[in-house]
């Protein structure tokens, strides 16, 4: 019993690294794979990944996805179509180590959201937490000078990053609409499809717009990577973890996301982390610390 928790947070560290390295490659390679063009082949590749696993169980289960063809609309657009395609567009502004620091901010910015939109009750660290984690993404943003909120001189990619955040935490609030009974894979697969479905024009306008994919080995490297290690075996490892840990355990994990991008970027892109990129964490972290205290300060009352 003590070797299956283990393994999990290994795997969950795996999926974290997986997901830092695909940040920085894609900032590493911005020049040689536009955002969009990146994002509908890494999920082209993800999907020829998962139908072998998924396809087993398409004909038992057709009625359940056609039944949910709505909240599937809804979490193919955001999670698979929207995420990665503007966090690949953010790194063609910002660093990678800002990128994830801001990433960082989904489990707040998902806690604000249901707030918003569904009525759910925040407690006082909760809120607080919040406020906290907000200031540390303003400060991020801000590279370190809040007047710049103010102004005009906010970083267009922090910002695209900030739209990926919103995304992601979209698809997180409305996986509680997700069809009971369906396979995983055969789940991820569909919302793939949605997802390319979505990005296919895009890409057509990306190419209609001068941007092509420079193949070279480095290129062709990096989709296969951002394809097979950080899309299918990330989630792979990801969702076999948290069937084990649990998903309050898991999604601490996304923190050291961080942590190896910074690593990465200095070994493979020379970019060194600035005193605003680690005030900022600081705050992130501390208002993240502070709603996840809040549900067992409720349980003692």
């Amino acid at each position: 019993m003590l070797r299956l928790p283990r393994n999990s947070y290994l795997l969950l560290t795996l999926t974290s690294l997986f997901w830092a390295g695909n940040m920085v490659m894609s900032r590493g390679l911005r020049e040689d794979l536009p955002p969009v063009g990146l994002a509908f082949w890494r999920w082209a590749i993800a999907l020829l990944c998962v139908l072998p696993l998924a396809l087993p169980h398409l004909r038992s289960q057709w009625p359940l996805l056609r039944q949910a063809w709505k909240p599937l609309l809804f979490l193919g657009v955001f999670g698979i179509g929207c995420y990665n395609t503007l966090s690949y567009v953010a790194v063609q502004y910002t660093t990678a180590t800002s990128a994830t620091l801001l990433n960082s901010f989904i489990p707040v910015a998902t806690l604000a959201l249901a707030f918003v939109l569904f009525g759910r009750r925040l407690g006082r660290l909760e809120a607080c937490g919040v406020l906290v984690s907000l200031s540390g993404v303003a400060l991020l943003i801000s590279r370190g000078e809040p007047a710049s909120l103010l102004s005009l001189g906010l970083n267009i990619g922090d910002l695209w990053m900030l739209g990926a955040v919103l995304a992601w935490s979209l698809y997180t609030v409305g996986l509680q609409w997700r069809p009971a009974g369906v396979d995983p894979m055969l789940l991820l697969a569909t919302l793939i499809v949605i997802g390319l479905l979505l990005m296919a024009p895009l890409y057509l306008w990306e190419l209609a717009s001068g941007r092509y994919i420079r193949v070279h080995a480095g290129s062709l490297a990096g989709i296969l990577y951002a394809g097979v290690v950080a899309a299918f075996l990330g989630v792979l490892l990801f969702n076999r973890a948290l069937a084990v840990v649990g998903p309050a355990v898991g999604s601490l994990f996304i923190h050291l996301q961080p942590v190896f991008a910074a690593l990465l970027s200095i070994a493979l892109l020379g970019e060194y982390p600035q005193g605003y990129h680690l005030a900022g964490m600081a705050l992130v972290l501390s208002g993240i610390g502070l709603t996840m205290r809040a549900p067992a300060a409720a349980s003692t009352r």
